[in-house]
């Protein structure tokens, strides 16, 4: 068992003797795009989490006292209505009451400047054509379809994702090519050397194992560069987003990742990493 570590500890500095910091940085960087662009969207997600995506209308009734009961009766009526709740201007004010500046515009203006409204629920498909048609009923001054932008982002929130991985793809055969080319180098290098291993009785397992740990150790060691720049890259953006946000009385910021992700991208890029090395090593060593 001692000997066997010792065979293992002994690879693993040989390996780590021939990482190159070169090809990390190359490596970094190529990790960093998906790694950030995940970040992104998972940040993203967790922005359009909080906003409701049921399909609804905002109808904003006019200065007059409108027959709210024959109004509600009367979209009631129609089939692609699902829900329906009126809003008086006391409860509007009230909800919005919290926001920077309403309560001193309302003083400033000595009375509630919201108006009635309704809020209808409907199925997707109807959004736009219901809202055009409730726009024409007597009584309402303006009609706005609402969550149907938030929608419209979780939609491109997919899109991403999708673009993402297939970007995560990309980058990932091209981290195992960049392992493959710097193993088959040293393989080269190292060839006589390999060759008097071989005749004084080094088994193919004693060969490999340097070339497996300096793939595995570029893997993570890229990795780890790819955390430092997405890492960086969040907390410089956040310092513009952060005075954005309070102009809209949030507190949203640019998440990084989790430790649960942060394991996951270093052990995927050790793997791709040692996947590489696996590759080349099996390749260029029967030539020998």
């Amino acid at each position: 068992m001692r000997a066997w570590l010792r065979q293992h500890r002994q690879a693993l500095a040989r390996g780590a003797s021939r990482v190159g910091v070169l090809n990390i940085v190359v490596i970094g960087v190529a990790l960093a795009l998906p790694a950030g662009g995940y970040a992104l969207l998972e940040s993203l997600r967790t922005l359009t989490g909080r906003l409701s995506l049921e399909p609804q209308i905002s109808l904003f009734l006019d200065g007059k006292r409108t027959d709210v009961d024959g109004l509600a009766a009367r979209i009631k009526r129609d089939p692609r209505v699902r829900g329906l709740r009126f809003v008086p201007r006391e409860d509007a004010l009230r909800e919005i009451g919290g926001v920077q500046g309403v309560p001193e515009l309302v003083e400033a203006l000595g009375r509630n400047p919201l108006p009635d409204g309704f809020v209808v629920s409907t199925v997707n498909e109807s959004v736009e054509p219901l809202a055009a048609e409730l726009a024409k009923l007597p009584g309402v001054a303006h009609v706005q379809a609402d969550a149907l932008w938030a929608r419209r982002l979780s939609s491109l929130a997919r899109l991403g994702r999708a673009a993402l991985w297939l970007l995560a793809g990309l980058l990932a055969a091209a981290l195992v090519a960049v392992t493959f080319n710097t193993i088959r180098l040293q393989i080269l290098t190292q060839r006589e050397e390999i060759e008097v291993s071989k005749l004084l009785g080094a088994t193919d397992s004693f060969v490999r194992r340097p070339f497996y740990y300096t793939g595995l150790l570029l893997g993570v060691a890229g990795g780890a560069i790819a955390l430092a720049l997405v890492y960086g890259s969040l907390a410089l953006l956040n310092r513009q987003i952060a005075p954005l946000a309070a102009t809209y009385g949030s507190d949203f910021r640019l998440a990084f990742l989790s430790n649960a992700d942060t394991v996951a991208v270093l052990g995927l890029a050790g793997s791709l990493g040692w996947l590489g090395a696996h590759l080349s090593v099996g390749r260029h060593l029967l030539d020998l």
